[in-house]
C-alpha cells in the first residue's frame, strides 16, 4: 500500500511534537555526563563501568539509526513515532528508578533504541507534514534550532537538576515531556496512511547495518583511552567495516532495501550527507568536548558554570537558525548560504585556536563563539533542506535515518581522531589550539563541497 502524506490538525502542534521529541533525544546524549560522579557514589559503579552509562545510549542510538529511519516508511509515521515516544519515556522512567548499575545501563540502552526510532521519525514527520518551500524551511529552522539547543544545554540541564534535586531527575524529566508528546502525537497526526507502504523489513540489511554501525561506534569510543592500535579497537573497527561492506552487497539485491541504493545516486543525498558527516566532526561532539575541558581545566569553571558558558553558542545559533536563515533562503541559493556559513565557522574556529592562550572567558571563548555560532546557524538549515528535498514520501524515513546516522558517525569519528592527534602532540593534556585549527580545516572542506550540491534550493 502506498503511503500518503499524513495530514495534521494544524501545523503548529506537529512542529511542537517533533521539536519536543528531538529535544529529548539530543539532550540525553550529554545530559548524564555532569551527573556521573553522583551516579557512581549512589549506585556503586566501578571506574571502568561508569562510562557505559553514556556509551550504552550512544552506541545503541548510532547503531540503529538506519533501521529506525526505515521503520517509518514501512509501518507509518504516526505509529512509529508513538512507539518511539513510548519506548523512550518508559526507558527514562526505568533509568530514573534504577536500583543497580546493571539496571541503569540496560535502561540507557533501551533509551538508545527509542532514540534511534525517534530521531529520524521526527524529521520524517516534519518533511511529510510541511510542503517543500517556505513552510518547510521555517519548520526545519525551528527543528534545527531546537536540536542545537538540546545538544548545548545537556551539561547545563544535567548540572542544574543534579544539584537541585538528584541525578535521577536527569532521566525522570523525560517522563512528563514524553507523555505530553505522546498525547500530542495521537491527537495531531491523523491515521490516514498509518499503515505505511507495507512490505517485509529488510532483516539482512538491518542486521548488517546495525552490526556495522555499532561495531564502529564501539571501536571509536575506545580510541581516546586505548589508541588506534589497541587489539579490541582494531577488531571492532575491522568488524564494522566488514559488516558495512556486506550491507552494501545485501542492499544491492534486496527487494525493499533498508537504504535504497538509488538514493545515493542523488547528489543531494550522497554529497549532502558527506557534508553532514564532516560538519558533525566539528559541531556534533568535538567542539563541546574540547571547550568543556578548556573551560574547566584552563579557566577553572565548575560543571554548572561550564554549562552557562555555552549559552552564547546556543542563543546565537538559535537566533540565526530561527530568524535570519529562513529569511535569507527566500533570496539566496542554499549552496551559497552553506558555503558562507562554513567559511564563517572556519574563521571562528581559527580565532578560537589563537585565543586559547588568553585564559579569560570574554577573550578566549565569547568572541569566537559568536562567529562560530553565526556560521553554524547559517549552514545547518539549508544543508538539512537540501538533503531532504525531493525525497518521495515512501523513502523519507530512509533519508532521515541516513542523515542522522551521518551526523552521529561524524561526531564520533571526529572526536576520536582529534583526541588522538591532540594526545600525540601534547601528552600532558589536550592541545586545544591544534584541535580547533583542525576543525577549522574541516569546515573549509565542507565549504568547498557546497558548489557540488544541486542548485536551486530556496525557501
Amino acid at each position: 500500500m502506498r503511503e500518503t502524506r499524513p495530514r495534521a490538525a494544524g501545523t503548529r502542534p506537529v512542529l511542537a511534537l517533533v521539536c519536543a521529541a528531538q529535544l529529548m533525544v539530543v539532550l540525553d546524549v550529554s545530559v548524564v555526563n555532569v551527573a556521573l560522579p553522583s551516579i557512581r557514589s549512589s549506585l556503586g559503579f566501578s571506574a571502568t563501568a561508569l562510562p557505559w552509562v553514556a556509551h550504552a545510549y550512544t552506541l545503541v542510538f548510532g547503531g540503529l539509526l538506519l533501521l529506525g529511519g526505515r521503520l517509518a516508511d514501512l509501518y507509518g509515521h504516526r505509529r512509529v513515532l508513538a512507539a518511539g515516544l513510548t519506548l523512550f519515556t518508559a526507558a527514562s522512567l526505568l533509568g530514573g528508578a534504577a536500583p543497580s548499575p546493571g539496571a541503569l545501563v540496560a535502561a540507557r540502552a533501551l533509551q538508545g533504541v527509542g532514540a534511534a526510532v525517534l530521531a529520524p521519525a521526527t524529521l520524517t514527520v516534519l518533511t511529510a507534514s510541511f510542503p517543500e518551500g517556505r513552510a518547510r524551511v521555517r519548520a526545519l529552522a525551528v527543528w534545527t534550532a531546537v536540536s542545537v539547543a538540546g545538544g548545548a544545554a545537556g551539561s547545563l540541564v544535567g548540572g542544574a537538576l543534579t544539584e537541585a534535586l538528584s541525578w535521577r531527575a536527569v532521566l525522570l524529566v523525560n517522563v512528563p515531556v514524553g507523555a505530553a508528546a505522546l498525547v500530542l502525537c495521537l491527537y495531531c497526526l491523523e491515521g490516514r496512511g498509518e499503515k505505511g507502504r507495507g512490505g517485509r523489513l529488510d532483516l539482512p540489511g538491518a542486521v548488517t547495518a546495525t552490526g556495522g554501525l555499532t561495531a564502529i561506534a564501539y571501536g571509536l569510543t575506545r580510541v581516546p583511552g586505548h589508541g588506534w592500535t589497541d587489539p579490541s579497537t582494531v577488531a571492532a573497527l575491522t568488524a564494522g567495516v566488514l559488516f558495512l561492506a556486506l550491507f552494501a552487497v545485501v542492499e544491492s539485491r534486496a527487494r525493499v532495501p533498508l537504504l535504497p541504493p538509488r538514493l545515493l545516486r542523488r547528489r543531494a543525498v550522497s554529497v549532502g550527507n558527506a557534508m553532514v558527516f564532516l560538519a558533525g566532526a566539528c559541531f556534533q561532539v568535538p567542539m563541546w568536548y574540547f571547550l568543556t575541558f578548556y573551560m574547566q581545566g584552563e579557566l577553572g569553571f565548575g560543571a554548572l558554570l561550564t554549562g552557562l558558558g555555552f549559552l552564547p553558542h546556543t542563543l546565537v545559533t538559535m537566533a540565526v537558525s530561527w530568524t535570519v536563515t529562513p529569511w535569507l533562503m527566500r533570496f539566496v541559493d542554499a549552496r551559497a548560504l552553506i558555503a558562507t556559513g562554513c567559511l564563517l565557522a572556519a574563521a571562528g574556529f581559527a580565532w578560537q585556536a589563537a585565543a586559547v592562550s588568553e585564559h579569560t572567558y570574554a577573550s578566549a571563548v565569547l568572541g569566537p563563539a559568536v562567529v562560530v555560532s553565526v556560521g553554524g546557524g547559517l549552514f545547518n538549515t539549508p544543508l538539512t533542506t537540501v538533503v531532504t528535498s525531493g525525497a518521495a514520501a515512501a523513502e523519507a524515513g530512509a533519508v532521515s535515518g541516513l542523515l542522522n546516522a551521518a551526523k552521529q558517525a561524524g561526531g564520533a569519528l571526529g572526536l576520536a581522531a582529534l583526541v588522538t592527534v591532540s594526545a600525540s602532540t601534547a601528552p600532558e593534556g589536550p592541545a586545544y589550539g591544534l584541535a580547533f585549527l583542525l576543525i577549522a580545516a574541516v569546515q573549509l572542506v565542507v565549504a568547498g563541497l557546497a558548489p557540488v550540491l544541486p542548485r536551486g534550493t530556496r525557501g
